[in-house]
This record gives structure tokens, C-alpha cells and sequence, in this order.
């Protein structure tokens, strides 16, 4: 019997342990898990984001004879609410910048599908940030309502090897900080 006690004990605690990860604040409602921050975290800024996501079309190195369109990085601008410009966006490395003069770069944690014309929804761990202001101490950036920003329609091939093409999108960045 007791044993039964302490395996049911066990399994109660590991089946809620997740649930301990995600979020119910509405921030985070409707969001796929795989991009939902802990709930040690909470929300501090939420931009919206209007540029574009440069490619380049390139030979794959295996195998050699096929050719995709790459990403090489993003340029953004980020306002707030009110439509004020409030900061910047580029990469790589993947660096938000407020105009207080703090910025934060991070890496990949996980995306998850936005329809197939456009970029996925990401979960971003800060990697580094400075400066004193918005964005000093993050902990992670999401990005969500991805609109656009997917890789041309038009043909990669050998015959356009290393043309380069502008795609426009739009996202909102959302900042967390740990608490």
C-alpha cells in the first residue's frame, strides 16, 4: 500500500510539472507551448515590428546540386502601442535595440508554424544584454502575429546563385524578464 502511495505521488507530481512552465496570464493565450515563457517570467514591453528579411539564393552543401533561398537576416523597426518608433531589429546575431540605448541579443529556443506564407511564431533566449533602460536584464523574446517575411517564390537555381531579395513582414516582439 504504501508503495502504491508513493508511486501515485510521484506520477501526480511529474504529470503537473509542466503545467508549472506555462503561462495563463492572456499574453500567453492561444500561443503554441512550444513558445509559451515559464511563469517565472513576466511581460515587460510588447513592440510591433514592420521591415524586411533579406535572402540569398545559394547551392546547398549536401546535396551539392541543390540550390534554396537562405535567410541572411532581418532589419525591423519596433514601435510601440502608439505607433512611436521605439527601438530596432537586425541580425544575425538576433539584437533588439530600445532607443534609451539598451538592446539585448539572443539565441533560437524553439519555433513553431504561422501558416505557410508566413515566418514561424519563436521563443528567443537573451543571451546578452546592456545599457540601462527597456530592455536591460531580459530574459526571453517572443515573436508572434508573424505576417510575411518567408523566403521568395521565385526560382533558386544555378543561374541566380547569389542573388539576394527583400521580403517584408511584420511581427510583434514581446520582452520578459525573470522574476
Amino acid at each position: 500500500m504504501k508503495k502504491t502511495s508513493l508511486l501515485m505521488l510521484g506520477l501526480t507530481t511529474l504529470c503537473a510539472q509542466p503545467l508549472a512552465f506555462a503561462q495563463t496570464d492572456s499574453a500567453q493565450q492561444g500561443l503554441p507551448a512550444l513558445i509559451q515563457v515559464a511563469t517565472a517570467n513576466t511581460l515587460v514591453l510588447e513592440t510591433k515590428a514592420s521591415g524586411t528579411i533579406e535572402y540569398q539564393c545559394s547551392k546547398e552543401k549536401d546535396p551539392l546540386t541543390t540550390y534554396k533561398w537562405s535567410m541572411v537576416g532581418p532589419k525591423a523597426e519596433l514601435s510601440d502601442e502608439g505607433g512611436e518608433k521605439v527601438g530596432d531589429y537586425s541580425g544575425p546575431p538576433a539584437r533588439w535595440s530600445h532607443k534609451d540605448g539598451s538592446f539585448v541579443t539572443g539565441s533560437q529556443v524553439a519555433v513553431s508554424p504561422n501558416g505557410s506564407k508566413n515566418i514561424p511564431l519563436q521563443l528567443v533566449k537573451a543571451d546578452v544584454s546592456g545599457g540601462l533602460g527597456a530592455l536591460t536584464a531580459i530574459s526571453y523574446i517572443q515573436r508572434v502575429k508573424t505576417q510575411g517575411g518567408v523566403a521568395p517564390a521565385k526560382k533558386c537555381s544555378a543561374d541566380n546563385e547569389g542573388e539576394k531579395a527583400e521580403v517584408d513582414y511584420k511581427a510583434e516582439y514581446r520582452f520578459w524578464k525573470a522574476n
